[in-house]
């Protein structure tokens, strides 16, 4: 199970996008990849979920954190081979983490935490919760952001990982990231580049193996 939550080892630069449900992370995922036309890792766990919401009607249980981010680092490893300098993630194991915490009393199953702590990321943007709330089937806090928030915080913090609090409308967040993302690239030029159109790829490919189908935008 261990070798299945690793990261493989990639010359790029990757970027997490952080933050507690309906706070822009998908959007922003999208902007920076086209910006830097590379390509971006989804949530696995919205498309497991929403899968298991349709079928059973269920949300998600403790026992569907590990499938979900051993289906997360599967996408990751699989989408680093074809980014171009940079790969842009949608979320990471650490999240999953705090979501674990925040809905199952503090509890992390522990091959789970040691693999977030283990898997290495340059920067995280921390989307804050200046955004207007999209209710769907799988969001389900729209009272308690504020808590949320200061959980995934909390969380970047202890385990003392670089990150910037983005906040402001989708273009000042883009902005505050390529800056960030540009100062990065330009301290690593000898990074793996691909050349090929990598933007426009379908989603569907990146799930259709999957054995299974949480963290929201």
């Amino acid at each position: 199970m261990e070798e299945k939550l690793r990261q493989e080892d990639v010359n790029i630069v990757k970027i997490v996008l952080f933050g507690p449900e309906s706070t822009g992370k998908t959007t922003l995922s999208r902007q920076l990849a086209r910006h830097y036309n590379t390509v971006w890792v989804p949530e696995y766990a919205r498309t497991y979920l929403q899968k298991k919401w349709n079928e059973t009607r269920k949300t998600c249980e403790n026992k569907d954190l590990v499938p979900i981010g051993i289906g997360q680092i599967k996408s990751e490893n699989e989408l680093a081979k074809k980014a171009d300098k940079l790969l842009v993630c949608d979320t990471d194991l650490l999240e999953t983490c705090v979501y674990s915490q925040a809905y199952y009393d503090g509890y992390v199953e522990q091959t789970l935490q040691e693999a977030a702590l283990k898997n290495t990321y340059d920067l995280y943007f921390l989307t804050y919760i200046d955004t207007p709330w999209e209710a769907d089937d799988l969001r389900d806090r729209p009272n308690e952001r504020e808590k949320m928030f200061s959980l995934f915080e909390k969380a970047l913090i202890k385990h003392n990982r670089p990150y910037i609090l983005l906040k402001g409308n989708k273009k000042e967040r883009l902005e505050q990231a390529i800056t960030a993302i540009d100062n990065i690239l330009s301290q690593r030029p000898n990074l793996n580049i691909f050349s090929a159109d990598l933007i426009d790829f379908d989603l569907h490919f990146l799930h259709q193996n999957a054995d299974h189908n949480f963290g929201l935008d």
